[in-house]
C-alpha cells in the first residue's frame, strides 16, 4: 500500500509541476511583454516543462507496472486510452513552441532581435491550447476514479 499511495503522490506531483511550469509559459508568451530577459526565461522554463512531461510520463508509467491493480487492470481501461492520447497530443503540441523558443534565443544570441509579433501569437495560442488539454485529462482522471 506505501508503494501505491507514493507512486500517486509523485504522479500528482509531477502533474501539479508540469501545470506550474506550462502556466509561467503561458503568462509570459506575450507580444507586450517580450523582451530579452523573458525570452531567454521562456527558454528555461520550456526546459523544465519539458522534464515535467517525462516526469508525468514515467510516474504514470510506474503506477501501472509497478502499482498494486498492475498493467493487465489498466490495459482495457478506455480512460486510460483517451488520457493518454490527449496527453500525447499536449506534447506534440509543444514541439512547435518548443523549436520556435529555440529559434528565437538562437536568434537573440547571434543579432539581439527579439520574435516578431504573428510568432509570438502562434506560439502562446498553442501553448493556451495545452494548458486547456490539461484540465480536461484532470477531469478524465476523476471521472475513471469513480468508475467510468
Amino acid at each position: 500500500m506505501t508503494l501505491e499511495a507514493l507512486l500517486a503522490a509523485l504522479h500528482l506531483v509531477a502533474v501539479l509541476t508540469l501545470t506550474v511550469f506550462l502556466s509561467s509559459q503561458a503568462a509570459l508568451c506575450r507580444i507586450e511583454w517580450l523582451n530579452a530577459a523573458v525570452v531567454q526565461r521562456l527558454g528555461r522554463l520550456n526546459v523544465i516543462y519539458l522534464v515535467c512531461l517525462a516526469a508525468v510520463l514515467a510516474t504514470g508509467l510506474a503506477r501501472v507496472f509497478w502499482g498494486i491493480k498492475g498493467a493487465a487492470w489498466y490495459a482495457p481501461q478506455p480512460l486510460l486510452h483517451l488520457k493518454v492520447t490527449l496527453f500525447v497530443l499536449m506534447a506534440a503540441l509543444h514541439v512547435a513552441p518548443t523549436l520556435a523558443l529555440r529559434r528565437w534565443q538562437r536568434t537573440l544570441h547571434s543579432t539581439g532581435a527579439l520574435p516578431g509579433a504573428d510568432a509570438v501569437r502562434t506560439v502562446r495560442r498553442l501553448i493556451m491550447f495545452e494548458s486547456h488539454l490539461l484540465p480536461v485529462i484532470a477531469v478524465l482522471a476523476v471521472f475513471w476514479a469513480r468508475g467510468w
